[in-house]
């Protein structure tokens, strides 16, 4: 109670500082008391739909969209504190000054006037994160990009050389709500025409029961050498409360038929191989595995039992941290791991090629993208879907094609 109370006190404040940017410009009392009603309805749908999680359920679309409205003000609000307060660093000493040079006979308040100008400036520099917010709720969410790499390998088989793997990870089908935009993404995907299709864990948020009503549309992915599939650490629900860990078992259970019902071969901790013209890829497919508490199931050594230490290999490891701590220095030699995981936090910065930033970056290193360590790739995907907060900004939902080339390896 006390965290919620603390809580408010915090908003309470922003929002005063908030209102002195309007207040300065707007001389409207409408407009004024319309500030209030919407700051107090967001508020208070926020604390509505918290109040009535149920972590049997999960977080609800209606509860994202609560976080997402109050994300959307408040954020703006921290802008027009930042300047607001930064005003009164120089209000203070006036008015302080005042006090003492002229004290009684001082006219009017002690304070100086806010400037309209300062009000102004920081109304327009809160419009652009309000904007770019609201944007990312309603449009950026489903703003898919199909971004292509090429990577060359002088150990590819002759046979894969131009070899073409297109990549999804974090589908999360509990938080979509237009599934006009997810049959797209399909049709997206499937133009691509690569010889596979890997996907790289978190098909839901939490119960497989999200999943059933798109299971048509996934199953219209397709590619000539098969899907294949690996768990992340949303897929075992471990992040809502079951009656009974029967119940829970079940719940897996369930979501592994329907991703073979959808066409996917599953990977747990197993191997296939990719067999063309009398050559072979090692596809190598382990379960979640992640530091900071995140479930570590996969195993490497169980995975690769059947694989050869020459072969050729792609893994498939829904956690990036993984690479980081276990693939790159394995004896093995893992020449292309597909991960995804972070999302890019949803939330960013990024010019294609040229520059890319994220929050997110402070707690994965490899984050989004290509990165290469001791001559070997992973590819982090930012997600396909979303989960918590309702939407993205300037970190895309991302379709991921890679061709494989025969030749001598990039630096």
């Amino acid at each position: 109670m006390l965290r919620w109370i603390i809580f408010l006190i915090v908003y309470a404040i922003i929002d005063f500082y908030a209102f002195q940017s309007f207040k300065t410009v707007a001389k409207n009392n409408w407009i004024l008391a319309l500030y209030w009603i919407l700051s107090l309805l967001v508020i208070g749908n926020f604390l509505f739909h918290y109040y009535n999680f149920n972590r049997s359920d999960g977080f609800t679309v209606q509860q994202a969209f609560a976080f997402g409205f109050l994300i959307a003000f408040l954020v703006p609000k921290m802008l027009l504190l930042i300047i607001m307060f930064a005003e009164d660093i120089f209000r203070v000493p006036q008015a302080i000054y005042r006090y003492f040079t002229e004290g009684s006979s001082a006219s009017g308040n002690y304070f100086p006037a806010r400037r309209q100008f300062i009000s102004k400036v920081a109304l327009g520099l809160a419009a652009i994160p309000f904007a770019s917010i609201i944007y990312g709720i309603y449009k950026g969410k489903y703003n898919f990009k199909v971004l292509k790499y090429t990577l060359t390998f002088n150990d590819l088989p002759d046979a894969f050389d131009g070899y073409k793997i297109t990549q999804i990870s974090d589908i999360h089908s509990g938080s979509f709500d237009d599934i006009e935009k997810v049959s797209y993404a399909i049709d997206l995907i499937n133009e691509q025409a690569s010889d596979v299709i890997l996907f790289t864990g978190d098909m839901v948020n939490n119960k497989a029961s999200e999943l059933i009503p798109y299971k048509d549309i996934f199953s219209k992915l397709d590619a000539k050498d098969g899907k294949f599939s690996v768990l992340g650490n949303h897929d075992y629900g471990d992040y809502v409360t079951w009656e009974s860990e029967e119940a829970k078992h079940q719940n897996l259970e369930e979501l592994k038929t329907i991703q073979k019902d959808i066409g996917f071969d599953l990977l747990l901790n197993e191997s296939r191989f990719l067999e063309k013209n009398g050559q072979r890829l090692a596809l190598v497919g382990v379960e979640n595995w992640g530091t900071g508490g995140f479930k570590k199931a996969g195993d490497l050594k169980k995975a690769t039992q059947h694989i050869d230490a020459h072969d050729f290999k792609i893994l498939m490891s829904h956690d990036p941290s993984h690479w980081e701590q276990q693939v790159i220095a394995d004896p093995y030699h893992y020449h292309l791991t597909l991960s995804g995981h972070t999302h890019g936090m949803q939330f960013g910065i990024e010019i294609p090629g040229w520059f890319k930033w994220s929050p997110v970056k402070w707690r994965y290193k490899y984050w989004a993208g290509i990165y290469q360590e001791m001559g070997q790739y992973i590819n982090v995907n930012r997600g396909f879907g979303y989960l918590a907060f309702p939407g993205r900004v300037g970190i895309w939902p991302e379709i991921t094609v890679i061709e494989l080339k025969k030749g001598a390896e990039l630096a």
